[in-house]
């Protein structure tokens, strides 16, 4: 991707930055802690806020 898309894309993103890759992990991790076992179908948006796609 060139430098300006992902300008673009990041000014789409009211966070102001991209996901982590350890805010990530840290979420897989804990869908598959045992300390999670009620949930059984939750959804996480991912995006920082960003609704313009």
């Amino acid at each position: 991707m060139t430098k300006e898309h992902v300008a673009r894309m990041l000014s789409k993103v009211p966070r102001g930055r991209f996901l982590e890759i350890e805010e990530f992990t840290s979420l897989i991790c804990w869908l598959s802690a045992e300390e999670n076992s009620f949930f059984t179908a939750p959804v996480f948006d991912i995006s920082g806020g960003r609704s313009t796609y």
